[in-house]
């Protein structure tokens, strides 16, 4: 609860590890995973840094991995799943890895070309046979049309026809896509000027790209023309659409030798085809099944490389040294890897961590498990907690599921929302395993806990609405009857029920009477309500938040912000909003319908005729105006009503330059009177250690400056954030100081360790700013 409460406590560690163990460190560190490492080497280029061609090398595996994961879903071989995630390999595996990646890419790419090589030689035959076929059939048919009709004579005639008519006339043939047939066409009859006899026929079977196996629709064509000029014409058109030619033999002999020929050639070539898909299936196969552990090792392998890059080298090039953010709870499974790390490379030397003080902000780090971890990603989603602030991801738990229920309140809806919650938190597992990459759905898993909560939330205020499907339920018996005596049940005319003469006196058990399903004034009734109860509950909210800041600033004792920013935030809210809840109580409490009578000019100061409208009364409370009351009413709710309200928005409107001017003057007026006591203390340290410190401070005139300007800094950055903040309630975000490391310097050699009790053993002790 108090790593919930709070953020966890962190501490800034220096590593020491020994070159030949620090990858297995690292890897150990990162299994761990409660470090976040600092970049040392901010100043060095990336390409500069020591691991650099250990990164590129694992970048190189990575793309092999890509290429093999590509072409293993373009077969649709299942990539089944890692029951256990593999650990970083040792670095003698990682060449093992490296030459069998690169055997692996080598086989696949050979197995591809073959396989395009093959799938284009096919195309290529398959197209030469539909060209054998289709020319067949054109003059096939030129020759029933001769025998048919003697005054149609074939094109190019067989031998017992006139030779000389086959001698001057010339075709040529192939396949052209069919998208282009129709400029194709146009093209040729351009060029020849009418001169080409075209005829085409469609494959009717799709064939396959050799490259990207999609479907291509193709059509056969045969160009008649006379004359080798316009033959040179065609066939340069021919290459402009990209039309394949293939011979094609002028007799019927020669055509039927080459079809049997090509057909047999066809059968060979599927033959080869399917041995060459099945043995690439069997290895891609067996490479599907260690991808997933391959790209896990190479992806940890890369990240263990990419940290090293920001450690730095000692002046011996014997230690690598870095720095972390640690939470402290945790500090004893980091010397536990440290310690693993270095007993796994054999390693003499031991590594060691070392916990430094710094003035650095550390990073917020909330410990989270699968129930709360949604909660705080809400939060983060709006903002992280500064260090050590209150956590309102505690809070949210409730608050956020029940300030949904309260705008929808709804049983029927409820009951979905908390069934489908309860699925994905009962199928957990299942729909963990299956790694889905839905973005909807894993939005929605990620927050199966907050659905579930709303869902029962909404169910207890749909509860008390009374209301499932915007429909009500007399599950308690309404308390309100049909008084016989004043109209009767057959009266279609509508009636205005009253409380006096239809009500039993005593409330609805639980919740929203149902007879209010019936009521014509529902809807006013119900937003009403519900209106009201969400700025009850709202504004209760609100003042919740605002005493939250209290924890803050007691904990990191701000007791100034306490009367500056808390008590003028408490104060505005009270003063304004708390009393629009009071009012709203005042008026259910006041009013009431069981005054009301039958007769519409008798009017009871206390009956719901004379109640007043908040929203009125809140709105002249800020104009100063005054509100018309109807006839017989009184126009406030209580005596000196208006003084009260006038008072109330006069200290609400002076807290505002409270909230706005208080806490920088504060720190105007502190910064000076440190100011002064600073040049006064150093005015008396010098006339006493004038001889002794002159030396050392001449020397070091930068690293007094630096400290100068930090505290400078710190002081002044805090009232220009309050600047900023000139709406209420904001939170106070003070802008994070860098400071850097303080070293404490012994120049005397009379301190036992070089901490701050170096001060109290002599005056030439001096620190300084790295």
């Amino acid at each position: 609860m108090g790593s919930m409460f709070r953020s966890e406590e962190m501490a800034l560690a220096q590593l020491f590890i020994q070159p030949e163990a620090a990858y297995f460190a690292i890897s150990e560190l990162g299994e761990s995973g409660c470090v976040q490492f600092r970049d040392l080497n901010e100043n060095v280029n990336a390409f500069q840094r020591k691991f650099v061609n250990e990164v590129r090398r694992c970048d190189e595996m990575e793309r092999k991995l890509r290429y093999i994961e590509a072409e293993v879903r373009k077969d649709s071989v299942n990539i089944p799943d890692v029951s256990e995630l593999p650990k970083a390999p040792n670095p003698r595996e990682i060449i093992d890895l490296e030459a069998h990646l690169e055997k692996t890419e080598g086989d696949i790419k050979e197995l591809s070309e073959s396989a395009v090589n093959l799938k284009s030689n096919f195309l290529e035959l398959s197209e030469l046979r539909h060209v054998l076929e289709k020319t067949q059939a054109f003059f096939n048919e030129q020759d029933e049309a001769n025998g048919l009709d003697t005054t149609h004579k074939a094109l190019i005639p067989e031998e017992s026809h006139n030779v000389s008519i086959r001698g001057h006339l010339g075709f040529v043939a192939g396949v052209i896509s069919r998208e282009r047939v129709p400029g194709f066409e146009r093209m040729l009859w351009r060029i020849s000027r009418g001169n080409v006899f075209l005829r085409q026929s469609e494959i009717e079977r799709p064939l396959e790209d050799p490259a990207t196996g999609n479907e291509i629709h193709k059509t056969v064509f045969v160009a008649f023309f006379q004359g080798e000029q316009l033959k040179t014409r065609i066939k340069k058109v021919c290459a402009g659409f990209h039309a394949s030619l293939y011979p094609c033999p002028s007799t019927l002999g020669e055509r039927n030798d080459m079809l049997k020929g090509v057909r047999t050639r066809l059968e060979d070539l599927n033959l080869v085809l399917n041995q060459t898909k099945d043995h690439r299936q069997r290895v891609l196969v067996s490479v599907a099944k260690e991808l997933q552990n391959w790209s896990i090792m190479v992806s940890k392998m890369k990240a263990i490389y990419h940290t090293l890059n920001f450690f730095n080298m000692d002046v011996t090039k014997k230690c690598l040294i870095g720095e972390c953010w640690v939470p402290c709870n945790d500090i004893a499974t980091v010397q536990k890897a440290l310690a693993d790390g270095s007993s796994a490379c054999g390693s003499s030397i031991p590594s060691f961590l070392n916990v430094i003080n710094t003035n650095e902000d550390p990073p917020t780090f909330n410990r989270t498990n699968k129930f709360t971890r949604g909660f705080q990603n809400l939060i983060d989603a709006y903002g992280v907690a500064s260090y050590r602030e209150a956590n309102p991801g505690l809070y949210t738990i409730i608050t956020f599921p029940f300030l949904f229920a309260v705008m929808f309140g709804d049983c029927g809806h409820a009951i979905i929302m908390a069934v489908f919650g309860t699925w994905m938190i009962l199928s957990e597992k299942k729909i963990v395993a299956m790694k889905s990459k839905n973005e909807i759905f894993n939005i929605f898993f990620a927050g199966r806990y907050i659905i579930f909560l709303m869902g029962l939330f909404s169910f207890y205020t749909g509860f008390i609405y009374n209301d499932i499907f915007s429909k009500s339920m007399n599950i308690f018996q309404t308390q309100w009857y049909v008084n016989t005596s004043r109209f009767y049940p057959e009266d279609e005319e509508e009636h205005e029920f009253l409380p006096k003469a239809n009500y039993y006196g005593t409330p609805y058990f639980m919740g929203m009477d149902p007879v209010w399903q019936m009521a014509s004034n529902k809807i006013i009734f119900l937003n009403s309500f519900k209106m009201k109860l969400s700025i009850i509950v709202g504004i209760a909210h609100m003042i919740f938040g605002v005493c939250m800041s209290t924890v803050n600033f007691v904990h990191f004792k701000k007791y100034s912000s306490i009367f500056l920013e808390f008590l003028p935030q408490l104060l505005f809210l009270v003063f304004l909003f708390f009393y629009l809840v009071i009012m709203i109580f005042m008026k259910w409490v006041m009013y009431s319908g069981e005054l009301d009578g039958w007769d519409e000019l008798v009017v009871d100061q206390h009956g719901t005729s004379c109640a007043p409208s908040v929203l009125i009364y809140f709105i002249n409370m800020f104009l100063m105006g005054e509100s018309d009351p109807n006839q017989g009413c009184e126009a406030y709710m209580y005596e000196g009503q208006k003084l009260v309200q006038m008072v109330l928005v006069v200290a609400a409107l002076i807290c505002v330059p409270i909230m706005l001017l208080g806490k920088p003057l504060y720190v105007m007026m502190t910064k000076d009177k440190h100011a002064k006591s600073k040049t006064l203390k150093n005015k008396t340290n010098g006339d006493i250690n004038q001889g002794m410190e002159m030396d050392e401070v001449e020397n070091h005139p930068e690293a007094n400056g630096s400290k100068h300007h930090e505290e400078e800094e710190e002081e002044e950055e805090e009232p220009i954030s309050e600047v900023f903040i000139t709406r209420p309630f904001t939170p106070s975000n003070t802008l994070s100081v860098r400071y850097p490391i303080r070293r404490l310097i012994c120049v005397c050699g009379l301190c036992p360790s070089l901490t701050h009790s170096c001060q109290k053993y002599c005056g030439a002790c001096y620190s300084t700013w790295d």
